[in-house]
């Protein structure tokens, strides 16, 4: 078995401390609502774990049904990082992947409320060269008006 490199999750508190949303469930705690908002979100992160091998991104995905799901980093055909200026206070960001796999065929994989975003995007960038220059793999962009 490939060695972790990164094991990461949606990031409650991140959540909480960087965006919009997460400053009004924090008001809302104030009159009690807050805590469940807080607690389904927290739920909610703890459904997906993300890790990262020099190979592969593996997703662990459910709480009582679990499924394991792998991106080929040698697939990755962009990797794209989203944040808001509350994001960027808090240190959180939004991490988006488009690959030929399986896993992305029917949209980008979105990697919401990710602690260290920018350096966990370097990272996965920096893996997906050494993958495909170890596998020889070249991305080919072929333009429809060519065709």
């Amino acid at each position: 078995m490939p060695e972790v490199l990164d094991r990461f999750r949606s990031s409650t508190w991140g959540w909480l401390r960087g965006t919009l949303l997460g400053w009004l469930t924090l008001a809302l705690c104030l009159v009690g609502v807050g805590f469940l908002i807080i607690l389904v979100q927290w739920i909610r992160n703890l459904d997906v774990t993300y890790e990262l091998t020099e190979d592969r991104l593996i997703l662990r995905k459910g709480i009582f049904v679990k499924s394991i799901d792998e991106i080929e980093l040698y697939r990755v055909k962009d990797v794209r990082m989203d944040f808001t200026l509350i994001n960027q206070w808090a240190g959180i960001g939004t991490i988006s992947i488009d690959s030929s796999d399986e896993t992305t065929r029917q949209g980008a994989l979105v990697m919401p409320h990710v602690e260290r975003a920018a350096d966990r995007r370097e990272e996965l960038r920096r893996l997906v060269d050494t993958a495909r220059q170890k596998r020889r793999v070249r991305e080919l962009d072929v333009s429809s008006e060519m065709l």
